[in-house]
């Protein structure tokens, strides 16, 4: 069942709703959960319960502030092109250190000032879209915070077929459909859609890219894509494998911008093959 949490950020207090899934010991790998830009800790549905059981992980899912049922920061205006780095950079720190998922090796804050003496379990970051995009900014910013990185149709850079894709969803008639999906899965539906097509139809984010901000990714990463992915192109997932790091990539066939939903089982095998070295396997 979801939690929530209050986090004291800098630009102001969020609300935010999480859920633990506990489909492995307390000391196995914890999966955290990145949603796309449109998405949310309910939009997951049993996916990440089905992944982490298969992964013998334990998992960690939350909606992002004004996502989901998780409450934006009052001094949050329209977003900036840095959105992303703002949620890679503070939102997600607060919240892995405040729930007592620290950095790999240090031991988790206990109340009144004491510290549990069991080292914190190695991190996953499953990201999808936007949530791949903020998982690789964090990991290249906290290298020794996440051992692994699977970015699901991430976003390196900014392109064509994107901004067209976005750009269409501006149309009443398939606004109205999406708006009212996004009302069962959403507090503020409308301001959600707003803000995020905003950020991503606004002149200056044409040349928003990241590929330099990763380029000191360290950590494992599996980059996933489908060949149909009506949001992006493979050319994504193969700027990041040029990247320095090891990187794995898995294409998928029949596919499109969600594996999740399009290709569950073959993502779940990819991720668990991907995974072996936490194992010990």
């Amino acid at each position: 069942m979801p939690q929530w949490i209050d986090l004291d950020l800098v630009a102001g207090p969020v609300h935010i709703e999480y859920e633990w899934l506990d489909a492995a010991p307390a000391h196995a790998p914890v999966m955290v959960f990145l949603h796309e830009g449109l998405g949310s800790l309910a939009m997951w549905k049993d996916y990440p319960a089905r992944l982490c059981a298969a992964a013998r992980c334990r998992g960690l899912v939350y909606s992002r502030p004004g996502y989901g049922q998780s409450q934006p920061q009052r001094a949050r205006q329209r977003w900036g092109t840095d959105f992303m780095h703002i949620e890679a950079y503070h939102v997600l720190p607060a919240l892995l250190a405040a729930l007592g998922l620290q950095p790999l090796g240090q031991a988790a804050p206990m109340p009144h000032g004491h510290t549990d003496a069991r080292p914190a379990p190695p991190l996953v970051l499953f990201g999808h879209s936007d949530g791949a995009s903020i998982a690789l900014l964090f990991a290249a910013r906290y290298p020794r915070w996440p051992v692994a990185v699977v970015a699901v149709a991430p976003h390196l850079f900014v392109q064509d077929k994107t901004l067209s894709a976005i750009a269409g969803l501006q149309d009443p008639l398939l606004a109205r459909p999406l708006l009212a999906r996004l009302a069962r899965y959403h507090r503020h539906p409308d301001a959600v859609f707003t803000a995020w097509s905003q950020a991503w139809l606004a002149p200056e984010f044409a040349a928003w890219s990241i590929t330099d901000t990763i380029a000191t990714l360290c950590c494992p990463v599996l980059g996933v894509q489908g060949l149909d992915d009506e949001y992006g192109t493979m050319q994504q997932i193969y700027a990041l494998r040029d990247l320095a790091g090891p990187t794995q990539l898995l294409e998928l066939t029949a596919c499109g911008h969600s594996p999740h939903r399009d290709q569950p089982d073959a993502l779940t095998t990819g991720v668990c093959d991907f995974l072996t070295f936490l194992q010990g396997d």
